[in-house]
């Protein structure tokens, strides 16, 4: 399997990355000094797939099993489900030496961690992401939350996890559309930090989506990499972490005000990518060919690139201001100065962002 270390001095964690390797999760357990109780946080299809084979392998390594089941979706990704979360572990008695197992998607992921982060004051977990999505991005870094109908991830904590298993045959079983999801977080970290990563994805684009093994470790094990290089020098956001954030700002509006309902989170981060992209050339940050490229690797994985048109601006532009990013108000963009390289922004002009919000809607 291929190793990946994200170096947080006492708070440092391997992410395991291969093919066919569920089973061997038990055994990793058993590495860390934790107690006999162990809580599978997982939704019903994801379960259905792979609950058996992860709840054997851990049963097998010697632990007690609570399985808790949640609802599938980001609109379940708030305070009602993780009550019900709280109720289970206490109910299994799970002590401050037990452990999570996140085994899922993103939604998955960050209501485990926050659930891990908070129950007894904290208590260790492990992601075992199953989508794209989760595999190269919301698994690595240690952001947790849950959202409010507000703002999405408005209410969390940073809280890294002890190890994280990536087994990428779950993504056979993966729904298309989740997987062009998780290639939107992809291609952003070949536009904010490896023009080399981009050009893989623009050349190898049908290895890819025909789920080539040796491609896809290739793009996971490339984006955890740049992930955790970033995480160790900033692990809480205080500066570089920030580039993480491209197209973000307008996607996670665009998630709110559809109510989390209409797009998957990757299929709004395209979009917003591609509108912070526009912005950029809009303040003469980087050229119209950079901007082309970057939006025809988008629409070449089958995402979406333009905001619909029935979506009003007014209601974006009020919920980028009410974003956890957002200071006074003042909003924070990551653009792109050429593919590879980005830079924070703040104080852009509220008329230049409505000006890209408005051409699209």
């Amino acid at each position: 399997m291929e190793k990946i270390r994200v170096d947080l001095a006492e708070r440092s964690y391997n992410i395991f990355i291969g093919a066919d390797s569920l089973d061997e999760i038990g055994d990793k357990l058993k590495l860390f000094e934790l107690s006999p109780r162990i809580a599978i946080v997982s939704n019903p299809t994801v379960f259905s797939l792979y609950g058996e084979r992860v709840s054997d392998a851990v049963k097998k390594a010697g632990f007690d099993l609570l399985t808790v089941i949640i609802p599938d979706g980001e609109e379940y990704k708030n305070l009602d489900t993780l009550k019900r979360i709280y109720d289970d572990l206490l109910k299994f008695k799970l002590d401050r030496k037990s452990a999570l197992i996140a085994l899922g998607g993103g939604v998955v992921g960050d209501i485990t961690g926050f659930a891990a982060s908070t129950y007894m004051r904290g208590l260790a977990y492990i992601q075992a992401p199953t989508t794209l999505l989760a595999q190269v991005d919301s698994s690595v870094g240690g952001k947790t939350g849950i959202d409010h109908e507000l703002g999405k991830n408005m209410i969390g904590a940073f809280w890294q996890p002890a190890l994280v298993w990536i087994d990428v045959e779950t993504l056979t079983t993966l729904p298309q559309r989740q997987l062009l999801a998780g290639l939107a977080e992809v291609i952003k970290y070949g536009v904010i930090y490896d023009e080399k990563l981009f050009m893989y994805l623009e050349k190898e684009r049908d290895k890819i989506l025909n789920l080539d093994r040796d491609a896809l470790i290739y793009i996971i094990k490339r984006s955890c990499e740049i992930k955790a290089e970033v995480v160790s020098k900033d692990e809480r956001e205080a500066g570089l972490r920030a580039i993480l954030n491209y197209g973000h700002t307008i996607g996670h509006a665009i998630e709110t005000v559809t109510k989390y309902r209409r797009f998957l989170h990757g299929e709004a981060v395209a979009i917003g990518m591609n509108l912070e992209a526009r912005l950029s050339k809009m303040l003469d940050l980087i050229d119209k060919d950079q901007v082309s490229r970057i939006k025809g690797l988008i629409e070449s994985y089958g995402l979406p690139s333009e905001m619909p048109s029935d979506l009003n601006a007014s209601s974006i532009s009020l919920s980028m201001k009410l974003d956890k990013k957002a200071v006074a108000g003042e909003l924070k963009f990551i653009l792109p100065e050429k593919i590879g390289s980005v830079r924070i922004e703040k104080g852009i002009p509220e008329k230049s962002v409505r000006e890209v919000l408005e051409t699209c809607s």
